[in-house]
Order: structure tokens, then C-alpha cells, then sequence
């Protein structure tokens, strides 16, 4: 195995809302990256079955989203909460096996991390504390960067966890390009 040493933890979540004591999780996925952002492999994703009164309580613009991606009717069949969060931390644990060494990436990525520390709290406790949130890099660059932020590349993860996570990457790899370019000798 390569040095772990600077590498990056990639989560996303499907949920039925935004509430961690609401709304449960409906699907995760996660990418181990390289500090430069190479995957180290395809990720792992896995779709979480949840209670009926749970889907059923879930707002109509959600019900959309996860009808018109396809997960909706995946969700009855999918795994229990116990066995995706043991899934999904040997994962973790295979290629960052340092607990608190690597910090968790993502888009909006507080919210997932809210969904983790209640329903996946072992999960959560192997991750470092620190978060690398691709959303606050985009809205600085909507406010300091224009013609980066209008430039930067299509979302085309379709809100399902694995695609919304290549696509986290892809934009943050698109912003380090074009917003932090490579250091000189004399910087």
C-alpha cells in the first residue's frame, strides 16, 4: 500500500431530508483520494434501506430527486444501517487505517458529517475532525473569482452518492488548477 500520509477521506450521503433527527441516511459512498486527488480505486457505495414512515415523510421535491436518480426504488432492498457503516468503515480503514489521520471531503460536507456522527458514529470517529468543503471553495470563488466559478465544470453525479462524489473531486481538482497554481522556487 502506498504512504497514507496526506490522504483524503471522499463521503456523500443520500438522505430523505436535512435533518439528522428527522431523516435517515438512504445512501453513501466514499472515495479515498491521494493528496493530489487520484483515487486510490473506484470508491464503494452502497444504498441503506430505510423505515416506510420515513420515505413517507419525506418532502415531494426529495421524492423527485431520488425517483428521478433511480435510488428510490433501490431503497427496500438495501443494506441495514449496521452493515453499510461496517462496509463502509473497513473501506476507510484499509487505506487510511490511522483513526482521526485523514480529514473527510465533500460538497457541503457539514451535512453529511452531521448524518455520520448520528447514524454511522464509528465511521465518524475514524475520520479527523478537519473538513475540506468543496462548496466554501466555490463560493469563494463565486465572490472573488467570477469567470472561475461561471467556468467551472458541470455536476453530472445525478444525486446519487458516487457521481456527486467524482464530481466533488473534479471540481475541487478544477479549482487547485486554476485558483492555487503550483508554487515557484521563490514562493
Amino acid at each position: 500500500m502506498a504512504d497514507a500520509d496526506g490522504r483524503i477521506v471522499w463521503i456523500d450521503c443520500e438522505m430523505t431530508g436535512l435533518d439528522p433527527d428527522s431523516d435517515v441516511l438512504v445512501e453513501i459512498a466514499c472515495i479515498v483520494t491521494e493528496a493530489d486527488l487520484t483515487p486510490v480505486d473506484d470508491g464503494i457505495s452502497l444504498v441503506i434501506s430505510a423505515p416506510a414512515e420515513k420515505l413517507e415523510q419525506m418532502d415531494d421535491v426529495v421524492v423527485d430527486m431520488h425517483t428521478k436518480s433511480g435510488l428510490l426504488p433501490e431503497i427496500p432492498g438495501g443494506l441495514d444501517l449496521a452493515d453499510a457503516q461496517e462496509q463502509v468503515l473497513a473501506y476507510v480503514k484499509e487505506h487510511v487505517p490511522a483513526p482521526r489521520s485523514a480529514p473527510l471531503a465533500g460538497s457541503s460536507i457539514y451535512v453529511d458529517r452531521g448524518f455520520l456522527a448520528h447514524y454511522m458514529p464509528e465511521l465518524n470517529e475514524h475520520l479527523h475532525y478537519r473538513l475540506i468543503d468543496v462548496s466554501s471553495i466555490k463560493e469563494l470563488a463565486k465572490r472573488w473569482y467570477p469567470k472561475a466559478y461561471y467556468d467551472s465544470p458541470e455536476k453530472t453525479g445525478n444525486h446519487r452518492a458516487l457521481g456527486d462524489i467524482r464530481d466533488s473531486i473534479e471540481e475541487l481538482r478544477y479549482y487547485r488548477e486554476s485558483l492555487m497554481p503550483e508554487p515557484t522556487p521563490k514562493s
